[in-house]
């Protein structure tokens, strides 16, 4: 149970670093001022779309056999170590709108993570833990801390951490399931 929340909780973290949704909580918190609002809008957005991303990776994980799910995995986590290796830019200006700062940050962030890595993994992780609740609390608290930093640390953090060494290490964290995985997909 604690392995479940805690690697949900590390993979999204660390691969949160530098993606487009951090940017876009930077983005807003600077726009609006109103840390803890933005927070709210984000912690509201994570739990939508991350309850839904782990209910279609547990009901994957049930439809497909073991062996192949393993190997999809696998391949999956793979796929994802090199994509975080690649930089990510916010590709427009968020433009808030007249719904204020909660709205407006719950509609971006749930629409911004709709196809993005950490939703994608979100699915794979379900499917490799098969639990819906402790996967959607682990990506949860990993979004929230990731986008915490942009949100209050923002201009500090970014002045004194290389992003570069935040992608190669959550690459490597995808890599580590991903021999994980395709480890299991030999041995079954």
């Amino acid at each position: 149970m604690l392995e479940t929340v805690v690697s949900s909780f590390l993979l999204v973290a660390v691969s949160e670093m530098g993606d487009k949704t951090q940017l876009l909580a930077f983005s807003l918190a600077s726009r609006f001022r109103r840390p803890w609002v933005v927070m709210a809008g984000i912690l509201t957005a994570t739990l939508l779309n991350h309850g839904l991303a782990s209910s279609v990776g547990a009901w994957v994980a049930q439809s497909v056999p073991p062996r192949v799910m393993a190997g999809v995995l696998a391949a999956t986590f793979i796929g994802f170590g090199l994509w975080t290796l690649r930089p990510d830019t916010l590709d427009e200006e968020a433009k808030p709108g007249r719904f204020g700062p909660f709205v407006t940050t719950t509609v971006l962030f749930f629409l911004a993570e709709m196809a993005d890595k950490t939703q994608l993994a979100t699915v794979a992780l379900a499917a490799r833990y098969q639990s819906v609740v402790l996967v959607t609390a682990g990506t949860t608290l990993g979004m929230l801390a990731s986008d915490g930093l942009a949100v209050f640390l923002g201009d500090k953090l970014a002045a004194k951490v290389q992003l570069r060494w935040i992608r190669v290490a959550a690459a490597s964290l995808f890599f580590a399931f991903g021999g994980v995985s395709l480890w299991g997909a030999l041995r079954a």
